[in-house]
């Protein structure tokens, strides 16, 4: 394995655990709203992610998770879609 290669894989490697963090934080935001009805816990946990997690956070949630978002509760999955890209305040 070349430098560039393990460095590519370390990358790699931090990337991955921190959309894992990501996912266990917004996992966590969705476990606190699960009892409300869907559509009411839909909002609210996009509107907590929107209020309080940061433009880059957001923006690395929303595109970290389009091709594979089997980490997040079903709740959380349909949140993701309202939550605001970073270009949004």
């Amino acid at each position: 394995m070349t430098q560039a290669e393990g460095e590519r894989g370390r990358v790699q490697d931090h990337a991955g655990e921190h959309l894992a963090k990501l996912a266990h934080m917004a996992n966590q935001i969705g476990d606190f709203f699960k009892s409300y009805p869907e559509a009411e816990a839909v909002a609210a946990i996009a509107n907590h992610i929107n209020q309080f997690w940061t433009k880059r956070m957001r923006e690395e949630f929303r595109t970290g998770f389009e091709k594979d978002a089997s980490a997040l509760s079903p709740l959380v999955r349909k949140a993701r879609a309202k939550i605001r890209p970073a270009s949004s305040g």
